[in-house]
């Protein structure tokens, strides 16, 4: 063998050696998070590490704990701010990453979720406080639905509580989120839901700048991030719905003789007879929404027949509908009323609370001749006084 070729063969074998080297040396590299901690009173029980990510949940790594209940996780660091668990048969830990950072973790087995901490503190500290807040609304909220389901609460104070319960959460939450909205925590707290439905509620314009704020925060710091992309879409579909929506609600709230059709109700009356609000046309309509079983109910009624009586002979109709969880109950009442009730058995969960812009009960709205809505009755103290002006 030549010198020529041996030198050929020397420089192919250097470089193959250098490029093993260099991936090498690139892969050692790698931006990684740990996550390094003690579980006491949990020897034998198996530990895992997981990723929240926006397609679910992925197992990443697992440790059988031993009795110094001692365990380390290294994994793959994210570039932008994410959301992973530790999870202890069915309870969990959730944290955040945002860097190739050590986190210590340490927690009683035996009481795993009410024990565990997490050093550095921030933000993981503000995310178990969204946790804690969540659940706390969530129990809350289950107990008045069993009181209602016993009928221990009308559907009106049933609705009130709920609301009232929400409203603090919400003001908790919303301290936090415009405390930093660019921290994990703010981005974990407008996503938190109750049996799937967001508490924070993206269409409504009370609660969309909560949305905004993190979406815009996180469109300027992390641009990048999938988490970033999928939230400023989901803010902006929102923003969209909610403009359409309050222009349905300036229709309802102005007298504005609208060519666009309300919705048709088709509810059976106290006979089991089919009467659609449709089949009034030709009549002005106070289209009334109520619960017989509420407070208000005698006394609003009573409202309603002065005005019915007095202005039937005018042309006026009643289409009453009632959102009453007690079928029974409806029945008893309205087979004693002069005009036509109706009863919506899916109760105040009804799709006519959204269809027709219902916030609270009792509310009414006053159609014309042609079927279309010229006001809605925002004091039924003056609901003689606007049927005089309308008839």
């Amino acid at each position: 063998m030549n010198m020529k070729m041996i030198k050929k063969i020397s420089s192919t074998l250097f470089l193959f050696v250098a490029s093993i080297v260099l991936l090498s040396s690139c892969h050692s590299k790698e931006k990684t998070f740990s996550v390094n901690g003690e579980i006491s009173q949990a020897e034998g029980e198996v530990l895992y590490i997981e990723h929240r990510g926006l397609g679910g949940i992925a197992i990443l790594d697992s440790v059988k704990l031993k009795e110094n209940g001692k365990f380390s996780f290294k994994e793959k660091a994210p570039e932008n701010p994410e959301f992973y668990q530790l999870r202890l048969g069915n309870q969990i830990a959730v944290f955040a990453v945002d860097s190739t950072q050590t986190l210590d973790f340490n927690a009683d087995g035996a009481n795993f979720y009410n024990s565990y901490k997490i050093e550095p503190t921030m933000p993981n500290a503000q995310i178990k406080t969204v946790i804690t807040m969540q659940a706390d609304t969530k129990d809350k909220i289950s107990t008045l639905m069993q009181q209602h389901k016993n009928k221990e609460l009308d559907d009106a104070t049933y609705m009130e509580r709920v609301d009232s319960i929400l409203s603090i959460y919400k003001t908790n939450a919303a301290d936090l989120i415009l405390g930093n909205p660019a921290s994990a925590a703010a981005y974990y707290a407008v996503f938190q839901k109750i049996d799937g439905y967001l508490i924070f509620d993206p269409y409504d314009k009370k609660d969309y700048p909560m949305f905004g704020a993190v979406a815009t925060s996180w469109n300027r710091f992390y641009p990048e991030a999938q988490r970033t992309k999928h939230l400023y879409e989901f803010t902006m579909n929102a923003l969209r719905v909610r403009k359409q929506q309050e222009k349905q609600s300036d229709f309802y709230d102005n007298i504005t003789l609208a060519e666009s059709q309300l919705p048709d109700i088709s509810l059976s009356n106290v006979k089991g007879q089919k009467v659609s609000l449709s089949s009034f046309k030709g009549n002005f309509v106070l289209l009334d929404f109520t619960a017989y079983q509420s407070d208000f109910s005698m006394q609003h009624n009573e409202i309603i027949r002065s005005a019915y009586n007095k202005y039937k002979s005018k042309g006026l109709v009643v289409y009453q509908v009632s959102l009453d969880s007690d079928a029974h109950f409806w029945k008893n009442v309205s087979v004693e009323l002069p005009w036509t009730t109706v009863y919506e058995p899916h109760s105040i969960y009804s799709d006519l609370l959204k269809s027709y812009n219902i916030r609270e009960l009792p509310t009414a709205y006053i159609l014309n001749k042609e079927g279309d809505l010229i006001k809605r009755v925002e004091d039924f103290g003056e609901l003689d006084h606007l049927l005089q002006q309308i008839l």
